[in-house]
């Protein structure tokens, strides 16, 4: 069992970085492995909604987005962690998620389990939280709950680990991943995917 780590952050060794590890570090003992993606400090063009990517199953751009898609495809959940900008996630990160959800709307990511993880100065986390949770639940992908919002603060490189509340809501939330994969893994053995067997319905409104 394996999930991917998104570092959303541009510093490869800052808050965001600590919490993930925070994380990291109890998957790890509860026997789930990881995979580490450092991507915000990435200069990544967003999404031109040219609908390319849903004939020929990959984005045009041929950049790291394909490369995570194809990680995906064998990942049982996925972790993405980002500082708050302006009350909502880095840049860079949301115009990697836009394309990286939109061109695999037609891949089954159904239960593969999601996570993010939120780092504030001060305000604006659950807003960040409320946006990078909203891609897993486009995807029929379970949201990992904790005992507080996945949330933690700091300012300077390692300045997190002094907020004891927010790294031990991430541990919680690593264990909490850790038991839904395990979960699901046994649920699809024994009563199969809930993914409903119909073609995909898609209401356009118009005038």
């Amino acid at each position: 069992m394996k999930v991917i780590i998104l570092n959303g952050s541009p510093k490869a060794q800052g808050n965001t970085a600590t919490a993930l590890h925070e994380v990291e570090r109890t998957l790890q003992q509860q026997g789930i492995a990881s995979e580490w993606i450092h991507v915000g400090h990435l200069q990544i063009p967003g999404c031109v909604a040219c609908n390319r990517c849903w004939k020929t199953g990959v984005c045009k751009f041929g950049d790291i987005v394909n490369e995570i898609s194809e990680k995906m495809r064998s990942a049982d959940g996925l972790i993405i962690g980002s500082p708050v900008y302006f009350a909502s996630p880095n840049g860079a990160l949301l115009a990697l998620l836009d394309r990286l959800f939109y061109s695999n709307l037609h891949t089954d990511w159904s239960m593969k389990v999601g996570a993010s993880v939120n780092i504030a100065r001060r305000g604006g986390a659950t807003t960040t939280m409320d946006v990078l949770n909203k891609y897993f639940l486009k995807t029929n992908m379970p949201v990992v709950p904790s005992q507080y919002w996945s949330i933690a603060h700091g300012t300077t490189p390692g300045e997190v680990t002094h907020d004891e509340e927010g790294m031990q809501t991430m541990r919680q939330l690593g264990l909490n991943m850790a038991f839904l994969i395990k979960s699901i893994h046994l649920g699809l053995q024994q009563f199969g995917s809930p993914k409903i067997q119909e073609d995909l319905v898609e209401t356009h409104y118009i005038r």
